[in-house]
C-alpha cells in the first residue's frame, strides 16, 4: 500500500494544484519511484489511498503498471478528506493481503528493495509490524523510536532512529479498528505503534541507503539540483 492522501500543507503553493506524491524528483513523480520498484519486484497489486486531488493520481497511473494492478481507496471522495495513516490503512484492509508493505508516497528512497524474502520472514514470525528506521535527519534530531540490538522496536530509548514510513504489517495490527473503517474514523498510526511496541509486538531494522522526507519545497529543490 502506498499512502498518498495527505494535503501537503508544508509544500504549498506547490501542492495547491498538484498532489504531493506527483511532485517530481529527478524527472519522476515521488510516488512513481515506489510504484516502479514494486512492479519491478514482481508484486501483483498495489493499493493507493487518496484524498487531496486524488483524481490526478488515478488519472496519471490508471489501474495497471506493467504487470501490477493498481487499486484505489478514495478517502476524499468517500469521506471528504484523509483519514490519517491508520484510519486510511484500515479503510483499505479489504483490498490487502494478510501481510503487506506500507510506504508513504512522499518519501524519496531510491534503491529500496521491497524484498519478497523480507516479507516472507515477517509472515513466518509473530510480530504485528516490522519497520524500517533511518538515521535521524536534521529536521528530526531526537528520532521517533528506539531499537534494541535484537531487533525489537521500542517506544522510547537509545539509540533512537526515525521511522522511514516504510514497514511491513499484518492485518491483525489494526484489529482494534472497525473492519474496513466504514465510518471513516480518523486514526493516527504513531499511538498504535507505541502501544504495540510496549507489548513487544514490533520489530525493526536500520536502512542506511538514501532517504529523504520531502516535506518542504527546499528539500525538493535540493533533490532536483544538478
Amino acid at each position: 500500500m502506498v499512502l498518498a492522501a495527505g494535503r501537503g500543507e508544508r509544500m504549498r503553493p506547490l501542492t495547491d494544484s498538484c498532489p504531493k506524491p506527483l511532485l517530481e524528483v529527478q524527472g519522476r513523480p515521488l510516488i512513481g519511484w515506489h510504484l516502479e520498484a514494486l512492479a519491478d519486484a514482481g508484486y501483483g497489486e498495489t493499493v493507493i489511498n487518496t484524498a487531496w486531488l486524488g483524481e490526478q493520481i488515478e488519472s496519471r497511473y490508471g489501474h495497471r503498471l506493467g504487470g501490477m494492478r493498481l487499486a484505489y481507496s478514495h478517502e476524499g471522495r468517500d469521506f471528504g478528506g484523509a483519514l490519517e495513516t491508520a484510519g486510511g490503512i484500515a479503510r483499505a484492509l479489504p483490498l490487502l493481503d494478510e501481510v503487506f508493505w506500507v510506504v508513504a508516497g512522499d518519501v524519496y528512497v531510491p534503491g529500496f528493495a521491497f524484498d519478497h524474502e523480507a516479507l516472507q520472514r515477517f509472515a513466518s514470525g509473530t510480530a504485528l509490524a516490522h519497520l524500517f528506521f533511518v538515521p535521524n535527519p536534521e529536521h528530526n534530531p531526537k528520532g521517533d523510536f528506539g531499537l534494541r540490538a535484537d531487533g525489537i522496536a521500542l517506544n522510547r530509548g537509545e539509540p533512537s532512529y526515525t521511522y522511514s514510513t516504510i514497514g511491513l504489517y499484518r492485518k491483525a495490527f489494526f484489529d482494534e479498528l472497525p473492519a474496513g473503517n466504514p465510518r471513516g474514523e480518523k486514526v493516527p498510526l504513531a499511538p498504535m505503534l507505541r502501544r504495540a511496541m510496549d507489548n513487544r509486538q514490533v520489530t525493526a531494522q536500520l536502512h542506511t541507503g538514501p532517504w529523504t522526507d520531502v516535506g518542504t519545497p527546499q528539500r525538493l529543490a535540493q533533490l532536483n539540483s544538478p
